[in-house]
């Protein structure tokens, strides 16, 4: 097994006692792997990022939603969010208690609402419209409001979901059109939350928008929750030495915030964070397999089994993930090429990695995603029915554990 370029995972032991042709042999190309050990890790920065007692982290479920991880997740000691009745159903398999999940929903049907109300779940609403609908099904009930601070950042417009471009969220000058049907409908409003965006790796925006959100707190009475929302970055350029976001230093000017905060509202409020990204992205690789090498119009491309539909974020967003190259036999490449990695998806938008310079890769070689534990699997589909991939976990002891069977070609047609 020749590690030709692979720092990343060499310095984190993230294999265990496994490498990546022994893991893509047993599980097949191309297939998920998580590394145990730093997803607990993940789970006590998050945990230890204030000290202020009443301090609760949400895991957003969002960005991946592996039963198995979840299961991980909890025994760390956070709770969870959801978006959706399926990631309800799977929290709740996973051993969360409802108490510990708050579902956040976004221009939801009557139908769903009722599900969260039926498995006993906190429950926030993201619109006038929709606490309206939430009185008039749960009439005299307890419930959170989504806020918009006016406060966004994120990697990509696609994902800022605070400020004055987005769907998201409640205008603080509607406050008085809260308390109205919250009066109407003889709700309590138990709590607020925001979300100004996903991935920021300046604290900055962030206490803004915190900031904000403790302003509209000031405008009720019956507030035991402030859900500050997520959206901590990590650092997905880890070969050009990107340094990773402070979390020292921004739970820091948190812990003042808040304490200075509680002390002037004269009441304990149990304060809330909702991070995905930050908890699940660094634990997970996606290995995949080089199938072909050619050169169309002065461009050298390397084409694999990593197409779009087992990691998006690449083709919707533009994202960039750093790459490692495996190889089951010692070959030279200490030649840097450039090329541009593509996936197996009959779409030009299938790139991998646009024009970046790599040691020579060959047919046969493996290569490894980083960074792909985030919004990997959990946008994975079938389209072109391809199959989404098998997901395996390093655990602590450095053993490997199947923790989803690969698609079968059966599946595709279940539901026909």
């Amino acid at each position: 097994m020749n590690y030709v370029y692979a720092g990343v995972t060499s310095k984190e032991n993230f294999y265990g006692r496994n490498n990546p042709v022994e893991l893509i042999e047993k599980y097949g190309s191309p297939l998920y792997v998580y590394n145990e050990k730093i997803l607990r890790d993940r789970c006590k920065d998050m945990s230890g990022l204030i000290d202020y007692p009443n301090f609760i982290v949400n895991y957003s479920a969002k960005a991946n939603s592996n039963l198995h991880l979840l299961e991980i997740i909890r025994d760390e000691g956070l709770n969870v969010d959801a978006m959706s009745p399926g990631e309800i159903f799977v929290e709740l398999k996973a051993g969360f208690s409802p108490d510990q999940i708050l579902y956040i929903g976004n221009n939801v049907s009557a139908d769903e609402l009722q599900y969260a109300l039926d498995t006993g779940v906190k429950i926030s609403v993201d619109s006038i419209a929709q606490l309206d609908l939430f009185g008039r099904i749960n009439p005299g009930g307890e419930v959170f409001v989504r806020f918009n601070p006016g406060v966004g950042a994120g990697h990509n417009p696609k994902v800022v979901t605070g400020g004055k471009k987005t769907k998201f969220g409640v205008q603080a000058e509607y406050i008085d059109d809260v308390k109205r049907v919250l009066d109407e409908h003889n709700l309590r409003l138990i709590g607020i939350n925001q979300h100004i965006g996903s991935l920021f790796m300046d604290g900055e925006p962030y206490l803004a928008g915190v900031k904000s959100l403790l302003a509209i707190a000031e405008e009720f009475d019956s507030i035991e929750y402030i859900d500050i929302g997520g959206g901590f970055g990590i650092p997905y350029h880890k070969h050009d030495g990107q340094e990773r976001l402070n979390i020292q230093e921004l739970g820091g000017m948190l812990n003042e915030l808040i304490y200075n905060w509680v002390a002037d509202y004269g009441r304990e409020i149990t304060i809330m964070v909702e991070p995905g990204r930050y908890i699940a992205a660094e634990c997970g690789v996606l290995l995949g397999s080089v199938y072909s090498l050619k050169e169309n119009y002065g461009i050298k491309y390397v084409g694999t089994d990593l197409g779009f539909n087992v990691l998006k974020r690449p083709m919707i967003y533009g994202s960039h993930h750093d790459i490692e190259i495996y190889r089951k036999e010692e070959v030279d490449s200490s030649v840097q090429e450039e090329v541009t990695i593509v996936g197996n998806i009959c779409e030009s938008g299938d790139i991998i990695a646009k024009k970046r310079e790599f040691p020579r890769i060959f047919e046969g070689d493996l290569l490894g995603v980083l960074d792909a534990g985030a919004y990997g699997f959990s946008m994975a589909s079938n389209y072109n029915n391809r199959l989404r991939p098998a997901e395996v976990l390093i655990n602590e002891q450095g053993d490997d554990l199947l923790i989803r069977r690969r698609d079968t070609l059966e599946q595709l047609i279940n539901n026909f």
